[in-house]
């Protein structure tokens, strides 16, 4: 595997730095050649080094940055030239185009060019999405999708007398703040410049498809913009919209038409490309390209394993994301196809592939809905089909995108809606897009008054997932289901090779389920911790301390019986993947002082930003199962000594 001190096999020194003036729209003959050079080296840089990405196993985001290579050039140059005149720094709304942002440190020297092909990697500092403070160079945090924009208007704000540059999608664009940022840039005249690729590609298809009347042109148009639509791949056609845009006063983006990762055999122009480029496919276009020997460091990249065996659960594993998805399609094929399209709307967020849609598009395309990366709108589609009692509306997207939708959500519940959702990516384990897309504030949908019930569920292997949609997918009010990003085992019953979740288990909504009983004191956990719970109880048990486990899969729901039952005990742990500041443990506590009840009490969860990688987030968050062990044992002897 390459080392942080082996060289770049692609040398970065021949990127010659360029000056453009945009009072200047014409390109000399010297200007072209430099650009289109510039741009092939990038271009070449970013295909090598997030294709290691692919070959550990990270993925990576290839299209995107790639894509945009050319503006970026030409941004570099202006800067050249002027430096005075623009805010330096490159802003992104599409935050998973993180490349760039690598690229451009590396260009400046605040990383080692070797350091990129440890790309994704865990604790390598070069996450899924730009993080401010984390990655040498790197200037702003990106978060998700929608946030950057109306960041540069305040930022243009601060700084009247320069303007600010912000890179766009296509996709980033469907976000309605960016629909909010527009008016404000225009309405203040702000001197933001975007710079817009609209490659027709997202995560789940081709907007031009699937959202049919979206047009980026027409669309910042309305808001009082001046747009210039351009070639994005003809470079003089390029440089005459950018220097427009740049010499205008006010809001004002070049929107570039092109294909995804155009002249990327095996990725060009499908939604393939949006992700990281395959290896064998990386090595084709470097060979083609004239680069010798790549495959010698592709090829010995390996994905890091987790070495941790666990006890209490089985070696196979499931991956509730996607049964959340088959299960909602057995609870579907009992009705018929008439039935079904009348009762259930199931509505995407451009995340079908991600969250378990897909299946239910390909078996029940009567009830889909394809649609853009507008989660409020999306959500409150699916509030309103069911906002008749017999009718039921599906929604899904990632945990981390839950935050955005609470007050979408408040609606609901005033309206007495009927909504299923499923937020997969919850918790931290393998979030190689990092600390903006950990799903660690879940129980924020548990914001309605104390009169209105809401129902978090979250079940803790594939076999409780199917059972949980099987109960609730009828239920009427808002529930929500999560699930991790990660495939889980399957729990066991105690000392046996049974699934503890078998054929003749029947999920309970509300109801606190005992996997072990113990006399020492509970463990409570739930989802993707409860496994890893699981082991570190058992082990402790092997050592003669009689811990006994709780599986909490209704989050939010108080089961008073088994409150008093643990309460009674010498001492009570919460474990969770969730924020610790407002997780499940933040509120236990609470609930057994209410009660008067006073075991010892500790609570675990996501404490700190992520180390990129996969598994390598769950220890990093001290949730692994020796971690576990050492806070049980923590408070068995703390409660020892104040009995």
């Amino acid at each position: 595997m390459p080392g942080a001190d082996s060289e770049f096999p692609i040398d970065l020194k021949q990127f010659k730095k360029l000056s453009l003036d945009p009072s200047k729209p014409q390109l000399t003959e010297e200007q072209r050649s430099t650009l289109k050079a510039n741009i092939q080296l990038l271009r070449d840089v970013i295909v090598l080094f997030t294709a290691t990405g692919a070959a550990r196993g990270v993925s990576g985001h290839t299209g995107g940055a790639y894509d945009t290579v050319p503006e970026v050039c030409m941004l570099l140059a202006l800067l050249e030239a002027s430096p005075a005149d623009y805010v330096p720094i490159l802003f992104d709304e599409a935050g998973h185009r993180v490349a760039t942002q690598y690229l451009l440190s590396a260009l400046e020297g605040s990383l080692p060019a070797s350091h990129l092909l440890h790309y994704r990697e865990a604790n390598s500092k070069l996450p899924g999405h730009p993080e401010l403070g984390l990655t040498p160079g790197v200037k702003f945090s990106s978060g998700r999708l929608g946030h950057v924009w109306p960041l540069v208007n305040g930022i243009a704000m601060a700084n009247p007398g320069k303007k600010v540059f912000c890179l766009g999608s296509d996709g980033s664009q469907q976000e309605g703040n960016d629909a909010e940022a527009a008016r404000l840039a225009v309405a203040k005249g702000l001197n933001v410049k975007l710079f817009i690729d609209d490659n027709d590609v997202t995560i789940a298809g081709h907007p031009s498809e699937y959202l049919k009347g979206f047009d980026l042109e027409k669309t910042l148009k309305g808001h009082g913009l001046e747009v210039i639509t351009v070639d994005g791949e003809d470079i003089d056609s390029l440089w005459s919209g950018v220097a427009k845009v740049v010499n205008s006063n006010g809001p004002a983006a070049v929107v570039s038409k092109r294909k995804m990762a155009p002249g990327v055999d095996e990725i060009e122009g499908s939604t393939h490309g949006h992700d990281v480029i395959p290896v064998k496919a990386a090595i084709n276009y470097l060979q083609k390209r004239g680069y010798p020997n790549f495959a010698d460091i592709l090829l010995n990249i390996k994905p890091h394993s987790q070495p941790y065996l666990y006890i209490g659960c089985s070696k196979d594993l499931g991956a509730n994301r996607v049964v959340f998805g088959e299960a909602v399609n057995g609870v579907l094929d009992k009705l018929s196809k008439e039935e079904a399209k009348a009762k259930v709307m199931v509505i995407d967020t451009d995340l079908e592939g991600s969250t378990g849609l897909k299946s239910i598009h390909q078996k029940h395309p009567e009830v889909f809905v394809t649609s853009g990366i507008m989660e409020r709108g999306n959500f409150s589609a699916a509030a309103g089909f069911g906002f008749d009692k017999d009718k039921f509306g599906v929604f899904s997207t990632f945990s981390a995108f839950l935050e955005m939708i609470l007050s979408e959500v408040t609606m609901a519940r005033l309206n007495n809606c009927n909504v299923l959702c499923h937020f997969s990516h919850a918790g931290v384990d393998e979030m190689a897009d990092n600390t903006c897309h950990f799903g660690i504030n879940n129980m924020f949908a548990d914001n309605g008054l104390s009169d209105v019930e809401s129902f978090l569920y979250f079940p803790a292997d594939a076999a409780q997932m199917t059972a949980v949609i099987n109960r609730v997918f009828f239920e009427h009010g808002l529930r929500f289901v999560y699930s991790t990003r990660s495939k889980v085992p399957y729990i066991l019953k105690p000392n046996s090779e049974e699934r503890f979740y078998g054929s003749d288990y029947q999920f309970v909504p509300g109801k606190d389920e005992v996997i072990v009983e113990g006399k020492a004191g509970w463990v409570i956990s739930f989802g993707d911790m409860l496994y890893r719970s699981y082991d570190a109880i058992l082990r402790c048990r092997q050592e003669g301390l009689d811990v006994g486990l709780i599986n909490k899969p209704t989050l939010n729901i108080i089961d008073e019986q088994t409150l008093m039952k643990v309460g009674q005990s010498p001492f009570v742990l919460v474990v969770e993947s969730f924020n610790q500041k407002t997780g499940l443990g933040s509120k236990y506590g609470t609930w057994l002082l209410e009660r008067h009840l006073t075991p010892k009490f500790g609570y675990m969860g996501a404490t700190k930003e992520g180390c990129g990688g996969l598994w390598e987030q769950i220890p990093h968050q001290n949730l692994d199962p020796q971690a576990i062990i050492v806070k049980i044992k923590a408070l068995a002897q703390a409660a020892a000594v104040s009995h």
